[in-house]
């Protein structure tokens, strides 16, 4: 492995982190309750799972020049992974018959304030 590739992958590490933790605190400040960054489990990873109420949030943050591009990079298999974790992630929970849940995406763009799709698949 070079050199330029690992500093291409811690770089894209932490604009990942960077855009992760823009994306949580713009979901703080509309109202929600942080409940996991970077959930792992058997069927992936979820960058966000954050809480309203009885409402839990699985949330996809992208890092991308344009809301569009942003959106477009979410596949339909990555939503499928993305579902699946989310899946097993609720069936972990003890209040699991008391919650509903969906996806979200939140688009960060270089210099702008984060945007928050709601219920995208």
């Amino acid at each position: 492995m070079t050199d330029n590739s690992k500093s291409g992958r811690r770089a894209a590490y932490r604009k990942g982190h960077r855009a992760e933790w823009l994306a949580l605190l713009a979901l703080v400040l509309k109202g929600y309750r942080p409940v996991a960054r970077r959930a792992r489990n058997s069927y992936g990873e979820i960058d966000l799972v954050v809480r309203r109420g009885d409402l839990i949030v699985f949330v996809e943050v992208k890092a991308r020049p344009s809301e569009g591009e942003a959106l477009d990079a979410i596949g339909y298999h990555a939503q499928r992974r993305i579902e699946a974790a989310g899946e097993q992630w609720i069936a972990e929970q003890p209040d699991a018959a008391d919650l509903n849940w969906r996806f979200d995406v939140v688009a960060v763009q270089p210099w702008r304030w984060p945007v928050h799709f709601v219920d995208v698949w």
